[in-house]
């Protein structure tokens, strides 16, 4: 998909300079606010025309946003230029990127979903989300002609010589050039945005960025880019707490309902993507409407949302040979491996037809990794995966 994207992003110029539009990124487009907002966006299906106010009504979106990401609820009043930004500055920078159409009549904009598989990729999962805004961010830079001083600061971390000296000089490059050329003239405006763009980058290319408006200390990682929601695993604890003992009740219950939020995400993507049974045996015959965690939700959490970990049965696969006599709180470990097997099948033939839009190999030896207690190589081939599993189900 990533070449897909690419692809896509190529048609188009970017260039701020000549769209003089700063809102090709702002604070709330970050992976996590992106794909919910897609996500919003493919469960509300418009047919034509939206606005903002079409996905502020959506249920999904009233259930899910305040649980997920610890706001207050939509229908408060109080809260409505919090959520008109949070909306509202996806589907900006969507726009920007054609991913969506954008037309403003009067002070409304009115939205059309311009590129489905783009938007449906971003909603899958947050990682497809920062994969985007990625390729998104090099081809705006890029276009803009200011992507060469992100490349210099960015061999200095790489050189290991990075000083705050050169974190201040790209900053007030990026400022000087985004007040130039946009309506923006403030400067701590255009460090707010400047955070989203740096992090991002460095990110994807394992360098330092920015923390409390400085150069950071530490490289910037995958979950330093999500949209101010904390997660109760990895809070600061006394060393004689565990995590749990040291979560808050709010803290718990946030992690909760955003748990539960992807693993119903991804059982209804399965749905979708997968009509019939994954696993072709004698029992495979009827409706496939059951989606049978591989490794169980309640042993194994953290791989609970893996679409990797999914697999679409029948009532009786599921009721009968994955929880023999509809004991659902029983695993029979030899369909288990059935199950593993028929799905490394059916991913390695998704990738070859869609790319890695719906899964990753890396993500499915995770699973197996995390299920089994053991060290797969990422290195492995799909037929070497499946050596694997019958060594190890056979020496159990």
């Amino acid at each position: 998909m990533i070449d897909t994207i690419t692809k896509f992003l190529n048609q188009y110029d970017l260039d701020v300079r000549k769209s003089h539009d700063a809102r090709f990124m702002d604070q709330k487009c970050t992976p996590d606010v992106v794909c919910f907002i897609a996500d919003c966006l493919i469960n509300l299906n418009p047919e034509g025309e939206f606005i903002v106010q079409d996905v502020w009504d959506m249920q999904y979106f009233i259930k899910n946003a305040s649980a997920i990401f610890c706001k207050p609820s939509p229908k408060n009043e109080t809260a409505k230029h919090e959520y008109d930004k949070f909306i509202q500055q996806p589907l900006r920078m969507l726009s920007y990127a054609h991913v969506l159409d954008i037309e403003k009549r009067g002070n409304i904009n009115y939205y059309r979903i311009a590129n489905e598989e783009i938007l449906e990729y971003i909603a899958t999962k947050e990682r497809n989300a920062y994969n985007f805004l990625y390729a998104y961010i090099v081809k705006v830079l890029g276009d803009s002609g200011i992507l060469k001083y992100f490349e210099q600061f960015r061999d200095a971390c790489q050189k290991d010589t990075v000083s705050q000296l050169d974190y201040k000089e790209l900053k007030d490059r990026y400022t000087r050039f985004i007040i130039g050329n946009t309506a923006i003239n403030g400067e701590v405006e255009v460090a707010r945005i400047f955070t989203k763009v740096i992090n991002v980058y460095s990110a994807e290319n394992d360098i330092q960025g920015t923390a409390m408006g400085r150069l950071s200390k530490d490289i910037i990682a995958f979950s330093d880019l999500m949209y101010n929601r904390k997660n109760w695993r990895d809070i600061d604890k006394a060393k004689s707490q565990t995590r749990q003992e040291a979560a808050t009740e709010a803290d718990v219950k946030q992690q909760e309902a955003y748990d539960a939020y992807q693993v119903s995400k991804a059982m209804n993507l399965l749905r979708k993507i997968q009509l019939e049974s994954e696993v072709r045996d004698q029992y495979a015959n009827g409706e496939a409407t059951q989606v049978h965690h591989i490794f169980p939700k309640s042993q194994f959490p953290e791989i609970a949302h893996y679409l990797e970990n999914l697999i679409k049965l029948t009532a009786t696969q599921h009721y009968t040979k994955a929880h023999p006599n509809n004991h659902t709180q029983i695993t029979n470990r030899d369909y288990q491996l059935v199950c593993l097997l028929a799905k490394s099948q059916n991913i390695e033939q998704s990738l070859k037809t869609f790319g890695d839009k719906y899964y990753r190999k890396e993500s499915f030896i995770y699973v197996i990794n995390t299920g089994l207690h053991t060290e797969l190589s990422q290195k492995l081939s799909f037929a070497d995966i499946r050596k694997q599993l019958r060594i190890l189900y056979n020496a159990a």
